[in-house]
């Protein structure tokens, strides 16, 4: 115990002037990195590295290597300048006192001889097999990003693309798709699932997995994507992870809305390698037992996450990846009606993947990517109906899934290149389930049932893209896929196709167009054997688009799409209902559902307008319009709305970096009411639980939804170490956008049950 006050406070006076000191002082941190040709991934000697707003840069080795010392804290844009290739720029380059910050930059050979290095543009870059509905963010574009909570799927959701679905949800809607359509790869292995608690059969959840910490930069195909990629109708995800630190270890301390964690990384075999790994945990069940608020309702969760990379020589390499996801939560019947949950009991979920990714250059101009995973996914789930108290289902089901992937890529000569590869999986499921005796959407009683069920399958998939540039400004891609299932004995043949003509250096026309097949959920198909009888969904792709860039940092895109649908699963027992779309809000796979027809079609077509602007000196910004129509046609041959079919969605976001302490951003999202159908109140209040007009499917519409989101981010720098502290508020205006109506049986009237209202979040990451 301190005697003396005055000592106190001259003790406190002199650390607070020290770390006033130490914010004026100046920090220096590092760039290094490596740049490769894009096609052929062979290190460039002598490329130009130009750091922006100084004099400061470098030249690569003949590793492709290049570095950057002594450079002042703050975020930069990198310049990559090369004799015969297109200029590119790194913008959100973060350097940190007494720390290695690692770039790595892939240039494309120019389409015009240059004789001489002139940097302009390069801010965006395009794929030459993907033309069309390719979207790209870095690293900090996803940290940073207002209402995302570090969820790399959140992020997205300002593209026009995506329909706007719950607050309470990351599911991605892409372009009239469902839930099921999309794909996700980390380092080419495939995760099923990139989300705590996990919808099975689906690709979404409520809380994002990946710790966004290690991601690199994010490659996002809403259409139209080549033929490497299939089994999938919508989207691919494409999201690269980063090496661990090979000069130095490093740490970080974070605390945020997802929980508490921390990372730590590397080198590993004297710099021939590195180690990078994070475990993060939930808070929010210790708070709620520390402070006894009594029904709250307090899901846990955690993830464990890791890479590790190894120079096997300079042109092998193999990288091991792990993934693991550990979800549990258990309301009550009380915390259920407290909150307006329609059903409540136990929920065990974990899911893993295991991979190991090999990456080889050869000597004729190409590169290829093996890996070999596993994945699993074990769901304990039991649930009671919230309004009656009764046993609803239970699932028990253990899905698994041992996955081989070769991609490879050879640039033949200026003019053609061409890529190929195969995919082979097995497939392993087992369910125990019980289904109890329920009313269905329309009140019909639909009867008990028990599945016991193992089932395997295999999978093989082969593929062939061949790119060729008859001129400078011409590219065309054509594209073959074929895929195997053994369990319904059937192979697809996918044709795809896309042209890009540059009609000046900044005006792009672009267009693509293509077969997509994809394999119903297993669940789904367990139910009943004649199911696997059932025709694979089927989608055609037209993407047309026209690029132009405003300026060398800002680029307006315009895209028109169709996307027609065929031999969806179709419910004879509610033939007005489209089966795929009810799996997002009323547990469609984990209900009984016997002789399903395939005869269900689907329509989706739209224009959607972005203008983005990265981030070249203190503003960044993207702004996007869609107007679309989502449509399906049911079992009784009547078109109707599909329930993601929002037709209007606006979004503007963007930020302000005045100095390299401070950054402001903020998101507003504005999206038309998305169909739903009117309760049958009579109905309900006879059976007290929520019942539909079956006369009315989807012929009314939620109110418009629209939220705005604000961030603050303030950076201190110490001597060796940096700390971020972030403040932000979701939902500003405190907008009640509604979620659903529903039957109140407590209070015996239909209620309704609204999405997130004013959110503040916080967090910190302490950097060391």
């Amino acid at each position: 115990m301190l005697r003396h006050p005055k000592s106190f406070a001259l003790i406190i006076t002199l650390a607070f002037c020290r770390f006033a000191l130490s914010q004026n002082a100046v920090h220096t941190g590092t760039i290094k990195g490596n740049v490769v040709d894009n096609e052929t991934q062979s290190p460039l000697l002598g490329v130009n590295v130009a750091l922006s707003g100084t004099t400061l840069g470098d030249a690569t080795d003949e590793a492709g290597s290049f570095m950057i010392e002594n450079i002042p804290v703050g975020s930069y844009a990198l310049q990559f300048s090369y004799i015969g290739y297109e200029p590119l720029v790194k913008t959100d380059v973060v350097v940190r006192p007494k720390r290695t910050t690692f770039v790595e930059a892939a240039m494309r050979i120019s389409a015009i001889a240059m004789d001489q290095v002139v940097v302009s543009g390069g801010y965006f870059s395009n794929a030459e097999d993907q033309p069309t509905s390719l979207s790209n963010f870095s690293y900090e574009e996803i940290r940073r990003a207002p209402g995302s909570a570090g969820d790399v799927s959140r992020i997205i959701m300002g593209l026009p693309s995506l329909a706007k679905v719950n607050d309470q949800s990351n599911h991605l809607i892409v372009r009239g798709g469902s839930p099921i359509e999309n794909a996700f790869y980390i380092d080419n292995i495939e995760i099923p699932n990139i989300n705590h608690f996990p919808t099975q059969g689906a690709s979404g959840g409520p809380i994002g997995l990946v710790n966004v910490d290690f991601i690199r930069d994010v490659n996002f195909y809403t259409g139209g994507f080549s033929a490497i990629y299939g089994d999938k109708l919508s989207s691919i995800m494409e999201l690269s992870f980063r090496e661990g630190n090979r000069d130095e270890f490093d740490g970080q301390l974070d605390l945020n809305f997802a929980g508490f964690g921390g990372v730590a990384e590397g080198p590993l075999f004297a710099q021939r390698g590195s180690w990078l790994f994070s475990a993060r945990r939930s808070y929010l069940d210790l708070l709620v037992d520390a402070i006894d608020v009594g029904t709250s309702v307090a899901p846990r969760y955690g993830d464990i996450q890791g890479k590790v990379a190894f120079d096997l020589n300079d042109r092998h390499k193999l990288i091991l990846l792990g993934v693991i996801g550990d979800d549990h939560n258990n309301p009550d019947h009380e915390a259920a009606v407290e909150n307006d949950m329609l059903v409540y009991g136990n929920q065990d979920i974990i899911e893993q993947t295991y991979g190991m990714n090999w990456r080889a250059l050869w000597n004729h101009g190409g590169y290829s990517n093996t890996s070999i995973s596993y994945t699993a996914t074990k769901f304990e789930e039991d649930f009671n109906d919230t309004a009656t108290d009764l046993f609803l289902f239970r699932n028990r089901s253990h899905e698994r899934a041992l996955k081989l992937r070769n991609v490879n890529s050879f640039r033949l000569n200026t003019r053609n290149s061409v890529d190929f590869g195969v995919e082979a999986r097995q497939l392993i499921s087992n369910y125990d389930n019980a289904y109890a005796e329920y009313t269905d959407a329309f009140g019909q009683t639909v009867p008990q049932f028990m599945l016991h069920d193992r089932i395997t399958a295999n999978k093989l998939g082969g593929f062939v893209n061949y790119a060729f540039k008859p001129t400078a400004a011409l590219t065309t891609s054509l594209g073959l896929r074929a895929d195997y299932l053994s369990l319904n004995d059937r192979l697809h043949l996918s044709p795809r196709f896309a042209v890009s003509y540059q009609l000046t250096d900044r005006t792009t026309l672009s267009g693509s167009s293509g077969l997509f097949y994809q394999n119903l959920p297993l669940l789904l198909l367990s139910q009943n054997s004649a199911h696997r009888n059932l025709q694979d969904p089927v989608a055609v792709h037209y993407v047309v688009g026209f690029s132009h860039l405003l300026t060398n940092s800002t680029k307006l895109t315009v895209e028109i799409y169709q996307k027609d649908y065929r031999h969806f699963p179709i419910d004879p027992g509610q033939m007005t209902l489209f089966l795929i779309d009810e799996l997002f809000y009323r547990y469609g796979f984990f209900m009984n559902h016997e002789n399903l027809r395939d005869d269900g079609k689907a329509l989706a077509r739209g224009i959607e307008v972005m203008v983005q602007k990265k981030l070249a000196q203190n503003f960044y910004g993207l702004a996007s319009a869609g107007y679309f129509r989502s449509r399906y046609r049911g079992g009784d041959g009547v078109w109707r709305n599909r329930v993601f079919d929002n037709r209007w969605i606006f979004s503007v976001e963007g930020g302000y970096k005045p100095n390299s302490k401070w950054e402001m951003s903020l998101r507003w999202i504005y999206a038309g009411g998305s169909p739903f159908t009117p309760l049958d109140l009579a109905a309900s209040q006879q059976l007290s639980r929520t019942v539909l007009d079956e006369r009315h499917v989807n012929a009314e519409r939620y109110p418009a939804y629209h939220s705005l989101n604000i961030r603050f981010d303030r950076r201190f720098h110490f001597s060796a170490a940096s700390l971020v502290f972030y403040f932000s508020i979701w939902n500003a205006y405190n907008r009640k956008n509604v979620a659903t109506y529903f039957w109140n049986a407590n209070g015996g009237k239909q209620d309704v049950i609204y999405q997130w209202t004013l959110l503040p979040i916080f967090g910190f990451e302490f950097e060391f």
